[in-house]
């Protein structure tokens, strides 16, 4: 039976705290994301965690009118300045729950939806949480999506799920650290380190019609891959690296190139790890383990080595900081704080597309363990996460894990899925047994 808690005198106070700001400045990575987008490319990642007992959308509409206004700098729109974009409080009604698509993290037009810019589907028992990189990234969503979910499990009578972790507080005032650009706080290193670019290996493929996205899951036991890794040397997340670049490898002698060129995985770094801090919005940086083939054939074994000396390299404190410090130099320019959005605009998607893109062959983050309160673990079977549509023709991956479950998302635009088979191949050739889901087969 449905409890009706306080949620509509509730929802009023949860407006008034909406309000304590008239606008939020775009964090340090924020900016970038509404200047890349464009037609195939959207900046939307996906949330989701699936229950044991199917959704109820009236209850889960009524959960979600309660749980967005405690995320002011999600219960936003996204508007346009002379220099910088900006967010402002939404008050429009919205957003609305819907059955879920075949294709995820489709574009979000910013004055679309009632100028929201998340979107919550449901479809059997999974809730879904879109959201666009320009709010936060994927920790502050995932405290959208599992404060979303207590919230829903709650109205529904279940009881003992306390608030920590990623669930908070719907009647609780956001802390000032929650809103905070944490990038500027910790971007003070006394010189800015250069960065040595290179273009890496593309994977070629046949582009897949207009914002069609081939999903491919791969689901399996945390043990299983946990004692792989341990047999390497390596944690879990240098393992499935070494998987994915020895995959990128195999793929790169298919296509017969005459030059070779390196491999190499855009992996994101949650900082918050390395640096205090409580921020819902983005708080991460890019690192680039790979490996060069034209320097020699490489075993599998000597790719967990690189992967490994290379992160437990670059995953300090001090290396983070100075890599921030040159981010935000940019920021800081006065000079660059006075030039027309527009000119901004053009230079960013110009550095974005000659440059950075071409840096990577693949990406790949994990989100690690899910963690949430123990009255909440008898409903949840579990999570899944995508990166959503690649900037140019790659696949990326992500991983998730709660409980002995660990599910490998891919999310490619190409009709090709040989990187994804070598991946999977590899994983049962160590002993891991994996089950396959993909998007192909879900019922519209």
């Amino acid at each position: 039976m449905v409890k009706t808690e306080k949620e509509h005198t509730v929802g009023k106070d949860r407006m008034k705290l909406a309000h304590r700001r008239d606008w939020y400045q775009l964090d340090l990575s924020a900016i970038v994301y509404p200047t890349l987008q464009r037609r195939d490319f959207s900046s939307v990642y996906r949330l989701s965690v699936l229950l044991k007992e199917e959704i109820q959308p009236d209850v889960l509409q009524q959960a979600l009118d309660m749980t967005l206004p405690r995320f002011p700098t999600y219960k936003a729109a996204i508007r346009k300045g002379l220099f910088w974009r900006y967010l402002e409080p939404n008050d429009r009604p919205g957003p609305f729950v819907q059955r879920d698509v075949r294709n995820p993290c489709q574009p979000m037009h910013f004055k679309a939806n009632n100028r929201y810019l998340v979107r919550v589907y449901y479809f059997r028992n999974r809730i879904a949480l879109e959201a666009h990189h320009s709010l936060g990234d994927g920790t502050g969503g995932m405290c959208v999506l599992m404060t979303l979910t207590a919230t829903y499990l709650r109205l529904l009578g279940a009881e003992g799920i306390e608030n920590g972790g990623f669930v908070l507080d719907i009647h609780g005032t956001p802390q000032e650290g929650e809103l905070e650009d944490a990038y500027m706080r910790y971007a003070n290193a006394k010189v800015c380190p250069p960065r040595l670019e290179e273009k890496s290996y593309r994977v070629r493929g046949t582009a897949e019609p207009f914002y069609t996205l081939n999903i491919i899951d791969g689901i399996m036991s945390v043990s299983e891959v946990m004692a792989a890794a341990k047999r390497y040397g390596a944690t879990v997340t240098e393992y499935l690296n070494a998987v994915l670049l020895q995959a990128l490898l195999i793929k790169q002698e298919e296509d017969h190139r005459v030059h070779l060129r390196p491999v190499k995985i855009a992996m994101p770094v949650n900082l918050r790890r390395f640096f205090p801090s409580i921020t819902l919005r983005n708080f991460i940086t890019m690192i680039f383990p790979g490996v060069d083939p034209r320097l020699g054939e490489y075993t599998f074994e000597e790719i967990v080595v690189q992967v490994r000396n290379y992160m437990r390299y670059y995953l300090n404190e001090k290396l983070l900081r100075g890599d921030i410090t040159t981010n935000a130099a940019t920021q800081r320019n006065p000079f660059i704080r006075v030039v027309p959005l527009f000119i901004k605009d053009f230079v960013v998607r110009l550095f974005y597309t000659k440059v950075q893109d071409r840096n990577s062959s693949a990406g790949l983050t994990n989100m690690g363990v899910m963690k949430v309160p123990e009255g909440m673990k008898p409903y949840i079977e579990r999570f899944d996460i995508y990166m959503g549509q690649p900037f140019s023709r790659r696949t990326n991956c992500a991983i998730i894990s709660f409980e002995d479950i660990l599910t490998v998302n891919f999310a490619s635009s190409i009709v090709e899925a040989d990187v994804e088979r070598y991946f999977f191949r590899r994983l049962v050739r160590d002993g891991i047994h994996v089950k396959i889901e993909s998007n192909r087969d879900m019922e519209e």
